[in-house]
């Protein structure tokens, strides 16, 4: 009697390695968090404690396709090292399981894009504090915490305005600058763990993070000088990072990749 051969389901790329991803309530971080599901990672999404609903809806929506619970949501301010502690912590007991992945996509700007002259030093420092402050948290908690022997991966994310050096970014750029002057640094000081790092530089991308405080007129200035006329969604920035996170990208590490769209 003929057998009939079975069909061999391959494993998901991301199969069941833990991803903490800050800032993923929203914006691109949500992008990534659902992505990145898709590929079978385990999510962590973090939040601030203004969007905690729009976090639990995401982690709603993830556990839905699932008898085990996939996703879970841990409020912290990565710029406090304790709680970028908590959050590592947490992250390990929900999941009784070592983190594979860190992206860390949390970030703010002061959407009146002040000059340098006009830039107060509570501005600064807020966006000081988050941006480079909590990325220097965040890969220091991984560099010491993520799974060695393969696998570990540490994304932060940048800002193509770092080449682009537009007046009234002044803050947030020097910021940026310094997390991507880490990620190199940090890739090779992590050497023999098997853990890469590399930086996410996108350009304009339609978030509501982007369209704070700029008028009709100044989005379309952007549309209009970008080469393919249009500015980009989180979907074009997600599959980057699944790429990345997977081991198809281990060989790119200590990189700063803009995805712009040719914009700068």
């Amino acid at each position: 009697m003929a057998t009939t051969p079975q069909q061999v389901i391959e494993p998901l790329p991301l199969q069941n390695r833990v991803a903490i991803i800050t800032g993923s309530s929203r914006g691109i971080g949500r992008e990534i968090a659902i992505h990145l599901s898709s590929l079978g990672a385990r999510i962590v999404i973090n939040h601030s404690s203004s969007n905690s609903l729009s976090a639990d809806s995401l982690a709603a929506d993830i556990n839905a396709t699932s008898p085990l619970p996939r996703a879970t949501v841990i409020g912290a301010d990565i710029s406090d090292q304790s709680q970028v502690q908590s959050l590592f912590d947490s992250a390990e007991r929900f999941f009784n399981s070592p983190i594979h992945i860190l992206i860390n996509c949390a970030g703010v700007i002061d959407d009146t894009y002040p000059s340098i002259a006009n830039t107060s030093i509570e501005s600064f420092d807020r966006v000081f504090g988050v941006n480079a402050r909590g990325a220097f948290l965040c890969a220091r908690e991984a560099a010491n915490r993520l799974k060695r022997g393969g696998g570990g991966r540490i994304i932060l994310f940048s800002s193509s305005q770092v080449a682009a050096l537009r007046p009234g970014f002044a803050a947030y750029t020097a910021a940026k600058a310094a997390v991507e002057t880490m990620t190199k640094i940090l890739a090779k000081e992590l050497k023999g763990t098997g853990i890469t790092a590399n930086c996410v530089a996108p350009g304009p991308i339609a978030t509501e993070m982007f369209f704070g405080g700029r008028t009709e007129e100044q989005v379309q200035k952007i549309i209009d000088e970008s080469p393919l006329g249009r500015l980009g969604e989180t979907k074009d920035v997600a599959p980057l990072v699944g790429f990345l996170a997977s081991d198809a990208g281990e060989w790119v590490n200590g990189q700063i990749i803009r995805i712009n769209g040719g914009y700068v």
